[in-house]
């Protein structure tokens, strides 16, 4: 979308202030480095600290975004509508059994926020146990955390943040009286409580955002009291504390991308030090639950890419004592398991495709959960009891809307608790969801998932919308989502290119899409493109890219080796600056993030081999789509300057007079504005400018 003609003006180029180093021998020059505050860390905390110089670039940029966007206000203020319309405003969840109560959360009509309530176990009046509204009245941002209830039911530990930059206080509330102590813990991760209702255990960050101890909090005493009681000083593994399915242990999982470490505590006896399960090694990952007398470990030890689960005994759970429960298969991607007091249950995927397996303990048999769409999204939904024969899980599909089902494991029957109410309407025999291989250039395939109107004409006239993310082995369901429909509505092809990076095709799928094979996710999302085209699902030029966080990398890795193919390019949060990022050491997720990337510090192949792909440094002398990048001022994970360094260079650098438009949210962080309605009015202005991009913007 060319900018020529139009009455308002770029920006000034940002200035160029030039920053020297030198890595491995090799000198880099950066002009924009002055973007990145050295206060960055008080900004997080404190978003007025921001230096005057940077904030006047971000707000210029944002004064340009909104003038240049403003002839489509009234199609956002359209589109908004359409997407407000497709959500039950007065939404709740199902809710969960625990004991002699059933816990959930429920909006209002209106409402940004939930509510945390609960319901006597076999029906009654409903008790609100926390409303976010009311916690967020006046703030310019806010996000509840976590809200957890202390097994006995008599306190709810939660917390939110207030800055985006996700250093969440934490609090505990009684449920007797509904107010909340009057000590605050500040800059905290998750939590999990001991079984005596007074134990509270939670994670720590420190000043540079990770998550470095975990303390035991007694009710009723304050922080200055509470006791460390388990430290991690490696910089680059993350730290979480949660519960055994059984109730029997607290769990203390220390990892990175690669390499899993789990402490136990003995849930009746929470003064006694963690116990370790299994000491770390390098690229082994395992995950642990507890069930009548044995542990149940899901790990890639011994050489199982794609996992298996192991039992070991309580009083030695060390790897020598693992033994094979569910073996290891080749191509079958064990996800994630549960264990209950007769079943373990497993979610997989194979081809592509997730399914459920309930295994019988007595008998060893097993049961699959399945469905027969061509693509679709499959979960477990977490519970809190353990002797039950019920799980939960959730289905959808890009043309069914999300259900929720209640599965007894002893009947085998299936009950529909929910299904995903579209108060405008929604019918599914208009649309068409596919999912077909395009061929990438070393041989391999790469699954899209497609969504679009029957009556969509497929002779290269569609604009289509290729979303791709490629990173940590995290994979992107082809799952339901209202918000495609304003823009498949209007004619466009919707399609997700599953890319290396992700678990889509198993572990290998991840590990052919990282460090020193990265550039597969890249040519993936490009041979998707060209697989589409070639399909006539559209044509060149008339492709939206869009991806975030690490997706947003991809978007600018494939801006500057393909532009050519894509009318514009939507980059959400966009890890860009991916070398400066890397030899930062200082930031929050550096250190973590190395075996990942690799770590251009220690490793000059590394260093060349991100320099050779990093967005930012790779911006050249030549054609680029329109683009609109997106950032949050205090985000922790794709900090600001990021998106800002990237627009800056691409501004003074590209040749072309297509539309260049960066909007830093000046009060939010990764996730943008937190509210429900906020964040669709966010969705808005995205598909405004897609759809201006492509000439619909009438439409």
């Amino acid at each position: 979308m060319k900018d020529t003609g139009r009455s308002v003006t770029p920006p000034r180029p940002a200035e160029k202030r030039p920053s020297v180093s030198v890595w491995h021998g090799r000198e880099r020059v950066d002009d924009y480095q002055w973007l990145r505050a050295d206060n960055w860390q008080d900004v997080m905390r404190t978003p007025s600290a921001l230096p005057a110089d940077i904030r006047a670039y971000l707000d210029a940029e944002n004064a340009y975004t909104e003038a240049v966007l403003k002839e489509t206000e009234a199609l956002q203020a359209t589109l908004f509508a359409e997407l407000k319309g497709r959500i039950k405003q007065d939404d709740s969840s199902v809710p969960t059994k625990d004991g002699p109560w059933a816990y959930g959360t429920r909006y209002l009509e209106g409402a940004q926020h939930p509510r945390v309530v609960r319901v006597p176990r076999d029906g009654g009046e409903e008790q609100v146990l926390l409303d976010a509204n009311a916690l967020a009245e006046g703030k310019a941002y806010f996000r509840l955390g976590a809200a957890s209830h202390s097994p006995d039911h008599a306190w709810l530990a939660w917390s939110a943040d207030d800055k985006g930059s996700e250093y969440f206080t934490l609090r505990l509330r009684d449920l007797t009286t509904g107010s909340d102590l009057p000590d605050a813990i500040p800059e905290t991760g998750g939590m999990a409580w001991a079984n005596d209702g007074k134990t509270l255990f939670y994670v720590w960050l420190d000043e540079n955002h990770r998550p470095a101890k975990v303390f035991r909090h007694q009710v009723g005493r304050p922080a200055s009291e509470d006791v460390v009681v388990y430290e991690e000083r490696d910089p680059g593994f993350f730290i979480g504390v949660g519960r055994t399915q059984s109730g029997r242990y607290l769990v203390i999982d220390v990892h990175d991308h690669e390499t899993s470490e789990v402490w136990l505590i003995d849930a009746d006896a929470p003064l006694q030090a963690p116990r370790l399960v299994a000491a770390r090694e390098t690229a082994v990952e395992y995950d642990v639950d507890h069930g009548d007398g044995c542990f149940y470990i899901r790990t890639n030890a011994d050489g199982a890419e794609d996992f298996k689960i192991v039992t070991a005994p309580e009083a030695t759970p060390d790897r020598a004592h693992w033994r094979d429960l569910v073996a290891h298969v080749p191509g079958r991607l064990v996800i994630s398991h549960q264990i209950l007091a007769r079943h373990l249950v497993r979610l997989e995927r194979v081809e592509g495709l997730p399914r459920i397996i309930v295994h019988t303990l007595a008998t060893g048999t097993e049961a699959p959960i399945a469905f027969d769409e061509e693509a679709y999204s499959l979960g477990l939904a977490g519970g809190y009891e353990f002797d039950t024969d019920e799980i939960r899980f959730t289905y959808s599909s890009m043309t069914t809307p999300a259900r929720v089902y209640d599965y007894d494991m002893a009947t085998g029957q299936r009950t529909l608790r929910k299904e995903q109410e579209v108060p405008s309407g929604h019918d599914p025999a208009r649309y068409v969801t596919r999912r077909i291989q395009a061929p990438a250039a070393d041989g391999e395939t790469v699954p899209v998932s497609l969504l679009y109107l029957k009556d969509t004409p497929l002779d290269g006239s569609a604009p289509l919308l290729l979303y791709g993310y490629g990173a940590y082995g995290i994979t992107i369901p082809a799952a339901f989502s209202t918000n495609a429909l304003s823009l498949v509505d209007r004619g466009f092809v919707y399609a997700i290119a599953h890319v290396r990076g992700g678990k889509d095709k198993g572990f290998r799928w991840y590990a052919q899409g990282r460090r020193a094979f990265k550039a597969n996710t890249f040519d993936d999302f490009v041979a998707a493109a060209d697989a589409l085209i070639a399909g006539r699902f559209t044509s060149r030029g008339r492709i939206v890219a869009q991806g975030g966080s690490a997706g947003g990398m991809l978007m600018g890795a494939i801006a500057n080796r393909a532009g050519d193919r894509f009318g514009a390019i939507v980059a959400e949060v966009p890890f860009v600056d991916v070398l400066a990022t890397m030899l930062d050491e200082t930031l929050p997720l550096t250190p973590p993030e190395w075996p990942e990337w690799g770590n251009p510090i220690a490793d000059p192949e590394a260093y060349d081999r991100i320099l050779g792909y990093s967005p930012y440094d790779n911006v050249a002398a030549q054609p680029y789509p329109a683009i609109l990048a997106l950032a949050g001022l205090t985000d922790p994970r794709v900090t600001y300057w990021e998106p800002a360094k990237w627009v800056a260079r691409l501004r003074a650098t590209k040749t072309d007079d297509n539309l260049l438009l960066l909007k830093t949210n000046m009060d939010a962080g990764h996730g943008g504005a937190a509210g429900r309605f906020d964040r669709l009015k966010e969705v808005a202005l995205i598909q405004a400018f897609a759809l201006l991009c492509v000439g619909l913007a009438g439409a």
